[in-house]
């Protein structure tokens, strides 16, 4: 399986002087230490290396390989693998991109590395780097994530590790640390965008904020209905999950905050619009989380029908189960128990959030002298009353 690694180092040196170094392949022996010789075979019009012939000793990995060289620009040059003993794939590139004022170059290496023969112990090099991948199954009976624990917390107490040496996690739990942080930061754009634009609507902070709580409540919820009800947990389709419900849930919260402040603008007190809006809404409310929830749920259990022997022999050979609901499992009860959870709390804890909102609000406004916008309308005269009795 090829093996891919992007690095980037800042070196302070123009990038002309770093690309005449990577161009400079007669001279890689003398720093590459594993390049034992190097061989320009062919050049282009302008007299830069086409293609290379490299040959490697590095201990365990001995190889003679030719590289085909592509130059993009000033600052970009990429190159694959022409034929090798020992590879079936090595391409990458190199792209330049001056900083501080060109005085400094930012170097992005790039590096996609296929081995025909898996050595036990294998040496390869990542960002111009040895490395030492060390491989292992987890047994039947044990739970990988908390193998993962144990190996990572003898690797933080291993104290044979010599200076310059760096060991760390790879593979599926790299993998999974890359998932987990881009779909934090996709989370933190949505709600991000969704704040400006409530902010927009409602020209409130307040609301928003009330509005965006939902999302909160349905983040419990999926962690409620995981832990009772049990379901695997996939990092990439469970966080999709979360952050499609993100959408949804505020989609709801809209409809009973937007409503109630239409029928206070029409001079109706805050608990009555509070309660008129919470009766008016609920039934759209609940008709979008029940339609959700019902369409998901052939999804989550991975129902399967076969539409060709349906129509040819009126059998569509149902069943449950298969490779599907393996992937789309975890996404779908994720926005089931989320979407349930927030719908019911939408309808019960979002109006009374609203109202004391509006109530710590009039505290304030009375400490500071001012007066709430629907005072015009004697709303709040209305409100207190009400409140009073």
């Amino acid at each position: 399986m090829a093996e891919h690694t992007r690095s980037s180092i800042t070196i302070e040196a123009a990038p002309a002087e770093v690309m005449a170094v990577i161009s400079d392949f007669a001279r890689y022996p003398e720093w590459t230490g594993e390049v034992k010789e190097a061989e320009i075979l062919a050049t282009d019009d302008q007299g830069r290396a086409e293609r290379v012939r490299l040959v490697l000793d590095a201990g365990a990995i001995k190889d003679d390989h030719t590289l085909q060289y592509t130059w993009g620009g000033p600052g970009q040059v990429s190159w694959s693998l022409v034929k090798s003993q020992m590879l079936r794939t090595l391409d990458g590139s190199y792209t330049l991109v001056p900083v501080q004022g060109g005085k400094a170059t930012e170097v992005t290496y790039q590096l996609t590395v296929d081995v025909k023969i898996p050595m036990l112990g294998m040496i390869k090099r990542k960002a111009q780097k040895r490395v030492i991948t060390l491989e292992s199954d987890v047994l039947a009976g044990y739970d990988p994530n908390t193998v993962v624990a144990n190996v990572e917390a003898q690797i933080k107490g291993f104290k044979g590790k010599r200076s310059g040496v760096e060991i760390k996690m790879g593979g599926q739990q790299e993998e999974q640390k890359e998932t987990a942080s881009f779909l934090g930061t996709a989370m933190m754009a949505s709600i991000g965008l969704i704040i400006l634009i409530l902010v927009t609507q409602f020209n409130s902070i307040g609301k928003p904020l009330i509005i965006l709580s939902v999302i909160l409540f349905s983040v419990i919820g999926v962690f409620l209905g995981l832990g009772i009800f049990g379901g695997n947990v996939s990092i990439v389709m469970t966080g999709v999950g979360v952050v499609a419900l993100a959408g949804i849930v505020v989609r709801n919260g809209i409809l009973i905050v937007e409503f109630i402040d239409i029928l206070r603008e029409r001079g109706m007190p805050l608990r009555e619009a509070i309660i008129e809006a919470g009766k008016t809404r609920m039934t759209p409310v609940l008709l979008t989380a029940t339609a959700t929830i019902l369409g998901l749920i052939p999804l989550a259990v991975g129902l399967n029908i076969d539409f060709s022997t349906l129509f040819s022999e009126l059998n569509p050979h149902i069943f449950f189960g298969g490779d599907s609901v393996a992937f789309w499992g975890p996404l779908s009860w994720t926005m089931i128990y989320g979407l349930a959870f927030a719908t019911i709390l939408t309808l019960i804890v979002l109006p009374t959030m609203y109202m004391l909102g509006v109530r710590v609000k009039r505290w304030f406004g009375r400490k500071s002298g001012s007066t709430d916008v629907h005072d015009t309308h004697g709303q709040d005269a209305i409100d207190a009353s009400a409140d009073g009795h």
